[in-house]
């Protein structure tokens, strides 16, 4: 049995919080990149290089790669064989809140959101996940509401055909447009509850960009999303998207649905196994 001490995890989480806000992954920043050479239009390639300078001067002053520094969520996978000497939950908490604040990060969370009032960083989302073995990871993905207020979600009947389904998804991106600020990531979760469909469209997310998890279907919507041209920040040209990744659960006979998740080009996420 190994045994991790809740303040250990407070001050890991704190450090992933600034590094998913100030570095950007490089898997996106790669994408970013390779985008950048095959762009042909001179107003997209032009915005691909800020977006581009962007991340790097955000890397190298260590500031916010976006002033939306997000909601911060936090997928953990806690093995079984761990300990830990504390509350695991209350430990995230504080490491978010710490991080935020360390990194002089935008008050951007209320606590009630109906009577809305002041801001601050308390109030992260927190999914745990128990695995076999003896390791602690965790994982933060701090969502922008620009791009997360784009999030759709259809319930299909069990008969619905994959041209329908994608159907749904490109519409989702379309109507869009720019509003999210582009190239997008698009996470897609099919299966399970209303409620998991859309954790698995988030978690797609956290999925490296060069890897396909259903592989003829994420092809198949990454090259139509693109053929709409809306590109880079609304200019047109080839990188509407970087890419699309689907994740797929079990779900009941008599349903279907499906979750999109949108992330803008900020795709910013850390992740720490203890």
């Amino acid at each position: 049995m190994k045994t991790i001490k809740a303040k250990k995890i407070t001050e890991v989480v704190a450090k992933l919080c600034i590094k998913a806000n100030c570095v950007l992954r490089a898997d996106v920043l790669r994408k970013l990149k390779a985008a950048y050479v095959q762009e042909k239009n001179k107003k997209a390639k032009n915005a691909l290089g800020s977006i581009i300078e962007n991340a790097q001067v955000a890397d190298r002053e260590m500031l916010p790669i976006c002033q939306d520094t997000g909601l911060a969520i936090a997928f953990v996978e806690l093995g079984q064989q761990v300990r830990v000497e504390g509350n695991l939950k209350q430990a995230i908490h504080k490491g978010i809140s710490l991080g935020y604040k360390k990194g002089s990060f935008r008050e951007s969370i209320i606590k009630d959101p109906l009577k809305r009032g002041k801001s601050g960083y308390s109030g992260a989302i927190i999914h745990t996940d128990i695995v076999s073995g003896n390791k602690l990871k965790i994982t933060v993905l701090p969502k922008g509401f620009g791009c997360e207020n784009k999030s759709q979600l259809k319930m299909f009947n069990p008969t619905a055909s994959q041209e329908e389904i994608k159907k749904f998804i490109i519409d989702t991106v379309k109507s869009i447009g720019a509003d999210a600020c582009p190239p997008y990531v698009v996470g897609v979760g099919i299966g399970g509850a209303a409620d998991y469909a859309s954790f698995l469209a988030k978690k797609a997310l956290l999925n490296d960009l060069y890897y396909i998890s259903t592989s003829e279907l994420s092809r198949d919507l990454l090259k139509e999303i693109n053929n709409l041209h809306i590109g880079p920040m609304g200019l047109g040209g080839k990188a509407t998207c970087l890419a699309v990744n689907v994740e797929t659960y079990p779900t009941h006979i008599a349903g279907l649905p499906v979750a999109v998740n949108i992330s803008c080009h900020a795709l910013r996420s850390a992740t720490v196994i203890l």
